[in-house]
Parts: C-alpha cells; structure tokens; sequence
C-alpha cells in the first residue's frame, strides 16, 4: 500500500515537507474515538495505529470543526516503547463535507473530509424526500465533491416507482450520477464499483434503513457490518452503523461509513444556496418589480412559473425555507462571534492586572529588570 493508495498528492507532500525534517509520519484519520483516534500509515501494508491529540493542535483549533476528523491527512510523531503516537499537526483540507449540529447550535459538524464522491443512499418508498435531496445537494456542493445518489432497495417497489424517483432526483441537479440499486438482488452496482479506484474516497451518507450497511458489504466483498433484518410494516432495516469511520477496499479506493443522517441541516452560504437553486434566481430576475415579494404582486414571474407548471410550488417553498434557515445560521454565527470577541477581550484585561504577567512583560522589554 502506498501514500496515493490512501489518496495522497503533491499538495499534500509540498505542505508535509517541514514535517518531514522533524521525523514525523504521514497518516490518514480512519476513525474518531472521542478521545483518541485511528490512523493509517502507508508503510507495513498499511500499518492501524491508535493515536492521541496534542495539546497544540487541540488549543489551535478555534472551533470543533478544525479538530481531526475521520479523512483528514495528519502528522504523527510516533511513540517509542510504551509512549504514545501523537498527532502534531493537521493538513489543509482539500474538500469538506459538513452540516450545521443537530439542535439549535450554530457549530459545524464535519462529517467526512478530503474526499472526491458523496453517496446519498435513499429508497423510492417512504425515505424518498425531494426536499431533503436539495438540502444534500446544497451540502454537497459546498463540499468540493461530486454527488452520486442510489435509489436503492429496488427490489421492494415497482420499476415505474423506481425510475420515477430516480427522474426526479436528476431533475434537481443534472450533475449528479443517479442509480437505481438492489443490494438484495446485487443489481445496479457495476457503475459505483466503477467510482472505486486507488486513491478514491468515497463517503456515504443516507438516512437509517436505507441498506448503507448492505451495499457496503458487498463492496467489501465481506459480512463487514452486520444488517438486521428488514422491517416488514416500514420496509427498513434497523440502524447498523454506530461510528464513522473509513474503510480501505480491497480492490482499490477508500469509504467512508456514517451513521444515519435524522437531519440535513444547512451548514452552507447563500452563494452555494444560489447556484443550487439558479433556476428560481433567473425567475425572479423576470420579475416585473425588483422587489416582488413572489405572492400576489403583478407581473411576478415565479407565480406565472407555477401555475404554468414550469415550476413546483414545492420546490419555491423548498427555496424560501433553506434560505430562511440560512439567514438565521448566520445571525447565530454573528452572536456567536461577539461573544467569543468579548471573552478575548475580557481575558485580555484579567491578563494585564496580574502583576505577574506585568513582571514577565517588563523582563522580556528590559533584560535588566
């Protein structure tokens, strides 16, 4: 196994170089143990280490986010006998495939990083959600990676069901490789198998049920997660997967597993939000008033848009929704952001009244104090 096997590049070598003079080792973050971390060396055939966090790069982080997460590239400094391999450092990201926390926080959760695909895993039947497809296109376009969406578990609803599910996806993002899958029947994988090559990451994603833990199995070639068996009522599996992690497979490539996705919540900008949803911004250029409020106002182009059915009313409703939650992420980031300013400053004054910081500051100002 290789350093590109594991999706090393030349921009990944020329910012390890200074990390190399000081003996550290390249590895690839395979699993996020709360406390500690999996790593994976290139060396031995692909050497599993269990590695910790320096202080550093913990206290360098200014939010959880740039934290190591499982994809990222890091440098460890590895333990002698009976010491500890740290990781001293964390590479640039490359791409970033994160949402906003679940709840009411205004944190970003990173869910996979450095990684070129982002499988979304759903079915024709209940998980079918157009909706909650725009809200994973949005994420992943601000990722930097490319979608690939199976409608999967093909095997428990009609083909017309099926395909009509898979039209309507390429209908929201053209640039998105569709596929209608059946882990149970083996069908409609050739094309995915054909995504995994050396130094591919690949990340699923998808909502409990879907059969992630299936289709992965047979990507593996192995019982590697272990499936429940199907809900007869719901047509849904129980939720297998409890940890995110990545997994090398053994023809070549690399998968992230995640645990089932309740919520899609918005971690995006409102330029990402635009580009995704182009079609309504040029509508609404058609207007004949600039500020069409898009109700009753004369001349509205995206009303005329929908009653000639041009345009659903769901995805304008889909729109304004993701654009409102937007809006307020980015109130929560601003108070956010003041508070975390009033804490600096605050520390700032205790640290310039304490008479000892005063004395270490007058000694570094004048060598004869």
């Amino acid at each position: 196994m290789t350093l590109e096997d594991l999706g090393w590049n030349a921009a990944f070598e020329s910012e390890f170089a200074p990390f190399y003079l000081k003996g550290w080792k390249p590895a690839r973050v395979i699993r996020d143990n709360r406390i500690t971390f999996g790593a994976l060396l290139a060396e031995d055939g692909g050497r599993e280490l269990e590695v910790s966090m320096s202080g550093k790069v913990y206290h360098d982080a200014e939010t959880d986010a740039e934290l190591p997460a499982v994809g990222d590239w890091v440098a460890l400094e590895l333990g002698g006998e009976g010491q500890e391999t740290v990781i001293q450092a964390r590479l640039t990201r490359q791409s970033c495939f994160s949402r906003r926390a679940a709840g009411q926080s205004a944190e970003e959760q990173v869910i996979a990083t450095n990684i070129n695909l982002v499988v979304v895993v759903t079915d024709a039947g209940q998980d079918f959600n157009p909706r909650r497809m725009e809200r994973y296109f949005s994420l992943i376009g601000r990722s930097g990676a490319k979608a690939v969406v199976l409608v999967n578990k093909s095997d428990l609803f009609p083909d017309a069901q099926n395909q009509e599910a898979a039209q309507s996806i390429r209908a929201l993002n053209p640039d998105a490789m569709v596929y209608v899958t059946s882990a149970i029947q083996k069908t409609g994988l050739a094309e995915l198998k054909d995504c995994f090559k050396p130094g591919v990451t690949v990340a699923f994603v998808g909502s409990s049920g879907v059969g992630k833990s299936a289709l992965i199995n047979l990507l593996l070639g192995d019982e590697w997660q272990w499936t429940d068996e199907v809900n007869q009522i719901t047509g849904k599996g129980r939720h297998t997967t409890t940890a995110r992690q990545l997994l090398v497979l053994p023809n070549g490539g690399m998968l992230i597993d995640n645990p089932g996705i309740r919520e899609v919540q918005m971690w995006t900008d409102e330029k990402t939000l635009r580009e995704r949803f182009a079609d309504i911004e040029k509508l609404a250029g058609q207007c004949k008033y600039h500020d069409c409020k898009h109700g009753s106002d004369d001349g509205c182009a995206i009303r005329q848009a929908m009653e000639n059915g041009v345009l659903t009313s769901g995805r304008f409703e889909g729109f304004i929704k993701l654009d409102a939650e937007i809006e307020k992420l980015r109130a929560r980031r601003r108070k956010r952001q003041i508070t975390i300013d009033r804490r600096a400053k605050r520390d700032q004054r205790i640290k310039a009244r304490n008479p000892s910081d005063r004395k270490d500051l007058k000694s570094e100002l004048d060598p004869r104090a």
